[in-house]
């Protein structure tokens, strides 16, 4: 799953068409993906090192 988060910060306009539901990753649930997607969204906080 490192690998595949790495390919999305070197592709932008993929983490893109994601998020707007015109791709998919192939072999990830839909939880997973949703993970890896709010992973990339600015308003993810980190406080206190827990993701809220």
């Amino acid at each position: 799953m490192i690998n595949m988060v790495q390919y999305l910060e070197q592709n932008p306009a993929l983490v893109a068409l994601l998020k707007e539901k015109k791709a998919s990753l192939v072999g990830v649930t839909e939880l997973e993906q949703k993970a890896i997607l709010d992973s990339f969204d600015e308003d993810v906080c980190l406080e206190n090192g827990l993701w809220y």
